[in-house]
């Protein structure tokens, strides 16, 4: 099961993929409207397959006359992880990590598909970061890593726009990781059930203005998504609509020479055959902002 969450003249709204690039769905406004897919997750696997089912016979979707949301608009928790390919960690001159890098991102950071992407005023170091999203779809604490992905409903994809300068102000990365509108999530919401377990296997590449910039194997990941979900759950309980960014590989804009930084008028991809394609242009904050 694919999902988008969308804006559209009903309201918000969650359509289902029925076939390549076709979406079925219906608005809060409409009747039999199942909820949206945070809802969905707290009720459990039968819940998403009845609203797929539903959702299949409501109205045929058409992408250019809707606003792609974030799949999950609401997370409880956005859980992110830095330095976790190898090639990464050593491009940036930091020790490869014997214990994941965790910081946070708000929900006032989320963008979906096609949103914009906004460069702060304050500064010109706007850094693309490609990665893989695992959303947390059963509750937890002290999970086994071998029980792991059984507490996760499905994937996506995220770009986790930081702001560099901002980032290393201070050793901890939570301002230059939270400017607003710089959390990309999307498109869809990929049912596990349709990927391989913790998506061994799969690639995905970050394009910036069609020049590919970062190439990654999901299987190069210091911590899988099986580990990750294990080692997070012996701090905090993870609940449904959590999500968990699991890092990104080598090839960001700030190991470059010179710097490769995103600006007004780029437009970014991360694309994955599997995974699907999230793609945002870049614009400048407001001077209302």
């Amino acid at each position: 099961m694919r999902f988008i969450s969308f804006n559209g003249s009903q309201g918000t709204g969650l359509a289902v993929r029925t076939g390549a690039a076709q979406y079925h769905g219906l608005g809060v406004g409409d009747d039999g409207f199942p909820g949206g897919l945070g809802s969905l997750l707290m009720q459990g696997p039968a819940a998403l397959r009845a609203a797929a089912d539903v959702l299949k016979r409501g109205h045929a979707i058409d992408l250019s006359r809707i606003e792609f949301l974030p799949p999950l608009t609401h997370p409880g928790k956005i859980i992110c992880i830095g330095l976790n390919y190898l090639d990464h960690s050593l491009e940036t001159g930091f020790k490869v990590p014997d214990y994941p890098a965790v910081f946070v991102r708000f929900i006032s950071t989320l963008i979906g598909h096609m949103a914009p992407i906004v460069k702060p005023r304050l500064s010109d170091q706007l850094d693309y970061e490609g990665e893989l999203v695992a959303v947390v779809g059963k509750a937890g604490r002290h999970i086994s890593k071998q029980s792991a992905l059984q507490h996760i409903a499905g994937y996506s994809l995220f770009n986790d726009a930081s702001v560099r300068d901002f980032q290393f102000k201070t050793t901890q990365w939570t301002v230059g990781k939270n400017f607003d509108a710089t959390g990309a999530f999307g498109s869809e919401f990929i049912s596990a059930d349709e990927l391989p377990p913790g998506c061994k296997g799969l690639h995905f590449e970050t394009q910036l203005n069609g020049q590919v910039v970062q190439k990654a194997s999901i299987d190069d990941l210091i911590f899988d998504v099986a580990s990750l979900v294990s080692i997070v759950s012996e701090s905090m309980t993870l609940s449904p609509g959590d999500i968990i960014v699991t890092g990104t590989p080598a090839g960001v804009g700030f190991t470059r020479k010179p710097p490769l930084w995103m600006k007004p008028g780029d437009v970014c991809v991360i694309t994955s055959e599997q995974l699907g394609v999230l793609r945002n242009p870049i614009v400048a904050e407001s001077a209302k902002g």
